[in-house]
């Protein structure tokens, strides 16, 4: 069933961010009938037992490692603030491969946006690369940004921190509610 296969690769994604992929798919499904599914195939958060060693809830990925220029961009955000107390943003990204700076857009309020219009800009001077590696902002897990990786057939990787974290949060956070 295509709904357990996206929820296996995309281990955070709930009932309606698969609705969703399913419909960009060009499956036309409703979210109670994606909800209902969702449930019956056993894809919701389980409890956890508080006692015992926590595990991470999959194996972490190898990284990929690039071969050629393009291929894997690596993204993220650095702040500072000028003599007068200005605050800005730089969104730098970078090749993973030759560790060249690819572009570096300065601004005192980026939004996921100005991201995606970067990244057009790029695509327009370099190619489209295959992976871009970035962390769990906002700027980077906003639609906008969701919508140019699946347009472009760019694969969006976020650090898997997240899911950790979550996990042994959600765990911890249950065994106080169940005891």
């Amino acid at each position: 069933m295509r709904i357990r296969e996206i929820a296996q690769a995309r281990v955070r994604y709930g009932y309606r961010k698969i609705r969703v992929l399913l419909n960009r798919e060009g499956w036309d499904v409703g979210k109670y009938l994606v909800y209902r599914l969702y449930k019956e195939e056993g894809l919701t958060l389980k409890r956890m037992k508080p006692a015992g060693k926590r595990k991470a809830s999959r194996t972490r990925e190898d990284r990929i490692k690039p071969t050629a220029p393009n291929e894997a961009w690596s993204m993220d955000f650095v702040m500072d603030q000028l003599h007068d107390g200005t605050r800005f943003r730089a969104l730098t990204i970078v090749d993973v491969h030759t560790r060249e700076a690819v572009a570096i857009e300065v601004g005192q309020s980026l939004k996921g946006d100005d991201v995606v219009r970067t990244l057009n800009q790029l695509k327009l001077d370099r190619g489209v690369p295959k992976v871009l590696f970035c962390d769990n902002g906002s700027e980077f897990t906003s639609q906008a940004m969701d919508l140019w990786a699946y347009r472009n057939s760019a694969k969006h990787r976020q650090s898997g921190v997240r899911d950790v974290v979550l996990s042994e949060v959600l765990s911890v956070s249950l065994s106080i509610f169940l005891l």
